[in-house]
């Protein structure tokens, strides 16, 4: 009885102990999310580029309801910019995807769907970033070289799995909260010069997963964002027109 008192605790300490290392490996690259930590630390996945370059990025698209009004306005400004898909509504809505790639946009990866990772679940990520991967490969016609987790949210699993697939990661080093219900046209623009300099990556929304309409903010004040940026003799573009290196061409981030 005794031998069966000191055996459990042992038996539970090797469980215990390998659950703890996988939720540490899941957590810790999460820090990243913290803009001062990426931005010191980690420039790469903050997204600075060419000082005299900004990275145009739109999350959680495409939407028939949405994008196409974000894609008119960029041609109007002679812009192009780089897309962050969600797998899941590129293959629902396929020729919207290809009509951004017409209009010389870029596709990369924001996952199959817009999932929030509150557990270690490597076997699902590796599976969503890949399906997701697969499908802007199908429809872009090229191999997606970006990914972004859904909430900016770059937890082991997802680092794991877009490496494995070929992507670097990049969240950005300026955004402009246009989820937010009381967001504003010119709260967006506000937010977005705080942090906005040359090299900078932009993060803004063609899509709204949350509410109707909250993308309008964004889509408003995109001319008069874009004009300040080349004022100020900086040029607009997409993530590969950043100077980032692609994943599988260096050792590291």
């Amino acid at each position: 009885m005794n031998d069966r008192r000191e055996l459990l605790p042992a038996v539970l300490r090797a469980p215990l102990a390998a659950a703890a290392v996988a939720l540490t490996a899941h957590v810790v690259p999460a820090a990243t999310w913290l803009p001062g930590l990426r931005r010191t630390c980690l420039p790469a996945l903050a997204g600075l580029g060419h000082p005299r370059h900004i990275a145009l990025t739109f999350d959680d698209g495409p939407d028939p309801g949405s994008t196409p009004f974000f894609l008119d306005a960029l041609d109007r400004l002679s812009a192009r910019a780089t897309f962050f898909v969600l797998g899941e509504s590129l293959l629902r809505h396929p020729e919207l995807g290809r009509d951004m790639v017409r209009r010389g946009h870029e596709l990369a990866v924001h996952g199959w769907t817009h999932s929030r990772p509150w557990f270690p679940a490597a076997v699902r990520d590796a599976r969503e970033v890949s399906r997701a991967a697969a499908a802007v490969r199908t429809v872009a016609g090229v191999r997606p070289l970006w990914y972004r987790p859904p909430f900016g949210i770059l937890t082991g699993g997802r680092w794991a799995a877009a490496r494995r697939c070929g992507l670097r990661p990049v969240l950005w080093s300026a955004w402009g909260r246009d989820w937010d219900e009381d967001a504003t046209p010119q709260g967006v623009l506000t937010t977005v010069r705080r942090d906005l300099r040359g090299g900078g990556t932009l993060l803004l929304h063609d899509a709204d997963l949350s509410a109707s309409g909250r993308w309008v903010p964004a889509l408003t004040m995109l001319p008069e964002l874009v004009d300040d940026i080349r004022a100020a003799g900086l040029t607009v573009g997409p993530l590969a027109d950043h100077g980032l290196v692609a994943a599988g061409t260096d050792n590291g981030d």
